[in-house]
């Protein structure tokens, strides 16, 4: 039986700058960082609050064919691969932050049904949704409560 979830994989561009964008920006610790192969680190890194699920940073390589590491480095490039959502306590407040620690946000703070959320890149071009959580009805959800935000602009 399934128990949890305790890895995701995160594409990245280069693993000791990600690592730094992680701990040093976002306030993640080190989980693991051990030099498998000559070629192959294995990273991952924790929130404090949830240590039994590590973000594995990693970078496109074998087993992956040359075509596919290629795709993954030009979809990063282009800035809108999906990374991780995290949940926040105050998403204007921890938004405004990490915006003058310098982080490119790509969608503002807005009010949704499910709270207030806001999207951002990390250095790596993974967009990170941030959401204030609050209960809602789901079933009391009008069309227009649940009509799309408009386009993220890249930048």
């Amino acid at each position: 039986m399934i128990t949890n979830v305790s890895l995701v994989s995160v594409w990245v561009k280069d693993q000791d700058a990600s690592l730094a964008f992680y701990t040093d920006v976002l306030g993640f610790e080190v989980g693991d960082d051990i030099q498998l192969a000559e070629d192959f680190r294995w990273l991952t890194v924790v929130h404090p609050r949830q240590p039994e699920l590590h973000l594995h940073l990693t970078t496109p390589g074998p087993p992956l064919s040359e075509e596919l590491q290629q795709q993954i480095r030009r979809a990063l490039d282009a800035g809108g691969m999906p990374g991780v959502g995290l949940n926040v306590d105050d998403c204007r407040a921890t938004c405004a932050e990490l915006e003058a620690k310098g982080v490119t946000v790509l969608q503002p703070p807005a009010e949704r049904p499910y709270g207030v959320e806001a999207l951002i890149r990390d250095n790596s071009g993974n967009w990170i949704v941030m959401v204030e959580p609050r209960a809602f009805d789901a079933d009391a959800l009008t069309r227009e409560d649940i009509e799309s935000p408009e386009p993220v602009q890249q930048r």
